[in-house]
């Protein structure tokens, strides 16, 4: 039960987060510190989530995540290394080489994935509008 209560909250962290991207912004500029704060932050609490869902999953002796063809193996410390490695691989880059998913990590890594394309688009979007909107109160 524990384990399901924790991914929920990591879920609703993620959710949390990604709907920033649907409040409309204040800045008169087009781009500023702030926004890069927004994003970096954006992106850090999507990667994070995720290599908490593969660590728990892993934690629960659910395979998730093979490292060089095998379970990972180790303590604490290597599983969570594992978990933010993967995590960050599938955010930001296409193939894994040395660390695979497997089983119900398959399709988490597929979400993921997706969300981790679309954010440079909304972002994009969100300041053109942002910009539109400032315009048009001039």
């Amino acid at each position: 039960m524990t384990f399901y209560l924790l991914i929920a909250a990591i879920l609703a962290c993620m959710f949390m987060s990604l709907r920033t991207l649907f409040i409309e912004g204040s800045s008169e500029k087009r781009f500023s510190i702030e926004s890069l704060i927004w994003v970096t932050n954006l992106y850090g609490t999507i990667l994070i989530g995720f290599a908490l869902i593969y660590l728990l999953f892993e934690l629960d002796n659910h395979a998730v995540i093979l490292d060089n063809g095998f379970r990972v193996e180790g303590d604490y410390i290597r599983h969570l290394e594992t978990s933010f490695y993967f995590s960050a691989m599938t955010m930001f880059s296409v193939g894994y080489g040395d660390v695979a998913p497997i089983g119900i990590g398959r399709s988490i890594a597929a979400v993921q994935a997706f969300i981790g394309y679309t954010l440079p688009a909304a972002f994009v979007i969100r300041t053109v509008i942002d910009f539109e909107q400032n315009n048009r109160r001039k």
